[in-house]
């Protein structure tokens, strides 16, 4: 089916949209509510396909998942090499069957403590009353703990060094003017990327030293055979990925409960008189849904794909978005969708399968799922448990990055309990 020419009032209305928000959300919202769940991004040279909704989700991540590829020729794939986020078929299978058992969820009552720890670390940098940034220390925190559970590596002296080295790497990938002009100069980025290589292949060599290693990913992807640079690739992808994603959930997470402080206020009531709190789980929940840290899937169609029964299509060589962050948003599935209401997850309400996606879902669900919710629950139970917040009020606006991030941070008063 050829799709139809944006309206020019359509098309107005994006670009007010954009100029208000700051983000290409904003347009992609109005696109959505005036075309449909099937449509074109209208730009010179970029117009990939965009779906969302449970049925795309669905088509996208099982019935069709054979007719797309997750390798593009983007910055992720140059950076993450043959990491398990960026290949495909038996080499996607082989490396994701490699790095399981570690992550396992039966393991995530071993990482407790260690979370405890590190957040206690951090939080214990910061003067009693001062304002702080709960994007920049939600990262510290999440860093140290991806360090500590997957490579039993102890970086809280060594975050002055990689801290920039790290951002570079997000940057590197996240959406920018390269999706227009792929082969543009890129400088800045050659020497913080390098440093990043030779930390982790430090961290490598140093294991390999080693007669016993921790039984951590890191020992099992060393244990397998496999080549340092393959070791490389998986460790960067979980830094980036693993820390990223839980920062993102943390900060927006501080976030509404700053703007919403009677859900504040009940929730560190439970969390005070109870062992776990219902609440939080919903909080959580509720905050991955406005807000999920991965926003968008990016594939590549190598055949031809059909939705909605056979009245739209995308030819095969075409890129295709399946955004999560507008079917978290779809008033045809959510109730108030733009709402921040946790109790929305109470009493076992229905919505259709692949209508909540936070983590992806089908065979390639993310692979750390399970630690990223339970690290959310230990950090914010801590956190809430040791300090009062106060929200500075001022405006937040989402960035498409590799994450999905408020901007330009969650200032908060940090009050000593």
């Amino acid at each position: 089916m050829a799709l139809k020419s944006i309206h020019p009032e359509t098309g107005r209305l994006a670009l007010q949209a954009f100029l208000k928000e700051g983000s290409p959300l904003g347009p992609l919202k109005v696109l959505a509510q005036t075309i449909g769940r099937f449509f074109q991004i209208p730009l010179p040279m970029f117009r990939p396909y965009v779906v969302f909704g449970s049925e795309a989700n669905r088509t996208v991540l099982v019935t069709e998942r054979d007719k797309v590829l997750w390798r593009n020729t983007d910055p992720v794939t140059d950076l993450l090499g043959h990491s398990v986020l960026v290949v495909d078929g038996e080499e996607h299978d082989y490396y994701r069957n490699l790095m399981e058992p570690p992550l396992h969820p039966s393991r995530l009552h071993h990482y407790t403590e260690m979370m405890n720890q590190q957040t206690d670390r951090v939080s214990s940098t910061w003067k009693d009353g001062a304002v702080v940034d709960m994007l920049v220390e939600n990262r510290k925190i999440a860093l140290l703990i991806i360090m500590q559970a997957l490579f039993s590596k102890d970086v809280w002296k060594d975050l002055p060094n990689i801290w920039k080295p790290v951002l570079k790497s997000i940057e590197y990938i996240s959406p920018g003017a390269w999706i227009l002009w792929r082969k543009m100069p890129r400088p800045g980025f050659h020497k913080p990327l390098r440093i990043l290589d030779e930390y982790l292949l430090g961290i490598i060599e140093e294991r390999r030293k080693k007669k016993d290693g921790n039984p951590d990913l890191l020992q099992h992807l060393l244990d397998t055979g496999v080549s340092d640079q393959v070791i490389r690739d998986q460790m960067l992808t979980m830094l980036i990925a693993g820390h990223d994603t839980s920062t993102a959930l943390l900060a927006w997470t501080f976030a509404l409960l700053g703007q919403h402080p009677e859900i504040h206020q009940r929730l560190v009531q439970e969390i005070d008189t109870l062992d776990k709190s219902p609440l939080l789980d919903k909080v959580i929940k509720e905050s991955l849904r406005l807000y999920p840290p991965i926003h968008i899937g990016n594939r590549r169609v190598v055949k031809a794909m059909e939705f909605d029964e056979g009245r739209n299509s995308i030819p095969a060589g075409e890129r295709i978005f399946y955004s999560i962050y507008l079917t978290h948003r779809d008033p045809a599935i959510w109730t108030n969708a733009d709402e921040f209401c946790p109790e929305r997850f109470s009493h076992g309400q229905k919505t259709p399968p692949f209508s909540y996606l936070p983590f992806g879902g089908g065979p390639r669900v993310c692979i750390g799922a399970a630690f990223g919710q339970a690290e959310a629950r230990v950090v914010l139970t801590r956190l809430l448990q040791t300090y009062h917040f106060e929200f500075t009020n001022h405006k937040i606006r989402a960035h498409m990055g590799a994450t999905l991030e408020p901007r330009p941070g969650v200032r908060m008063r940090v009050i000593k309990r």
